[in-house]
């Protein structure tokens, strides 16, 4: 019997900054099956309000873990592969076949995931949203919006209704 953990799909929010982001990804989470992992610092108490308000009543339908550091999300849950969304890389989000086990990994609203991680994880891991020249970023609610449903389309919504 497979591990249903290793099997899911994992979101990773490195140190994510705005409540409303994180309680829509919260309510995404809930709704494709993914797991959502929260490296510190946070840029907000998980009480916090407009975060409730965001996610609603889906809080209780996420697995949600709270890890110290990156390392310590990597040591604990030990994802197959681990992707990395930045504006930053060459290939597309569309490109890897997703797998169960893996992780996507998307850094703060404010400033991304850190250059020296993103150079000393390869380039072959790290991953973008196509956008319009001159753009600088996404809504990160919608980022992971888009890349979830994208590693769910790829294996069959599987799980979905």
């Amino acid at each position: 019997m497979t591990d249903p953990a290793f099997d899911s799909l994992h979101v990773v929010l490195f140190e994510p900054e705005i409540p409303p982001n994180t309680g829509n990804i919260i309510r995404l989470c809930a709704n494709t099956g993914a797991r959502l992992h929260l490296i510190e610092p946070l840029g907000f108490r998980l009480e916090d309000r407009l975060l409730r308000r965001a996610g609603l009543d889906y809080r209780e339908w996420v697995t949600l873990t709270v890890h110290p550091s990156l390392a310590d999300f990597i040591r604990e849950v030990g994802p197959r592969r681990l992707w990395a969304f930045t504006t930053h890389a060459a290939r597309h989000y569309d490109e890897p076949g997703y797998r169960p086990g893996d992780a996507l990994l998307f850094g703060p609203e404010s400033r991304g995931l850190p250059q020296a991680w993103l150079k000393a994880h390869g380039p072959e891991h790290c991953l973008r949203i196509p956008m319009r020249p001159g753009n600088r970023s996404l809504n990160l609610s919608n980022a992971v919006a888009i890349v979830v449903f994208e590693a769910w389309r790829q294996r069959g919504f599987a799980g979905g209704r």
